[in-house]
């Protein structure tokens, strides 16, 4: 059975007729949608990255804020949406900087936590930049908390995770943070 059929039953079993006129092709819509929201299943990160690890002398933090990300809950397979702050502290590689929003997307376009997206994020990153440290921060609004159960709209989850000196460093650890905070939405 496709995601598709799957579709229309879920439809028919809220009470609406999927043969009227508005819903006739909303099945089909509806597949191809959580296919796109789930893309990152398909996509693998080596091809993602495609060779985008540069040797650099370069030993300053390198930081890119406000990555704008959304993902499925994967309790209520509902979106939440909002932003990523990720920080590495290069060792001889740097990372075309686009690549950090791909590898963002890759991992929010699956089921989530928040908690495990931002653990994942930083563990890639860390395994594959073989840098001093990785910080990954997100901002979050969650639908199934906004428009459901509690419905507190406007609430916001933030989680970290630290790698490396950020985790075991405090004086570093208040530099990333502090510069991933500054002027942050």
């Amino acid at each position: 059975m496709t995601l598709e059929h799957h579709y229309s039953r879920i439809i028919a079993e809220l009470g609406e007729d999927v043969d009227r006129e508005g819903l006739k092709r909303t099945p089909a819509r509806a597949a191809k949608a959580m296919q796109y929201l789930c893309k990152g299943y398909q996509e693998d990160l080596d091809t993602l990255i495609n060779g985008a690890l540069f040797s650099s002398s370069n030993s300053e933090m390198v930081v890119v804020k406000n990555i704008e990300l959304y993902s499925l809950c994967e309790h209520h397979l509902l979106p939440f949406i909002g932003k990523a702050h990720v920080a590495y502290l290069p060792t001889g590689k740097v990372l075309g900087v686009s690549k950090l929003a791909r590898i963002v997307d890759c991992y929010a376009h699956r089921l989530h936590t928040q908690e495990r997206l931002t653990g994942q994020i930083a563990d890639f990153l860390m395994q594959n930049l073989k840098p001093q440290g990785v910080a990954v921060v997100l901002q979050a609004s969650h639908s199934c908390m906004t428009i459901r159960g509690i419905k507190k709209p406007g609430s916001l989850m933030v989680t970290s995770a630290l790698r490396g000196i950020f985790k075991k460093d405090a004086r570093s650890r208040n530099e990333v943070l502090s510069l991933i905070h500054q002027g942050s939405v």
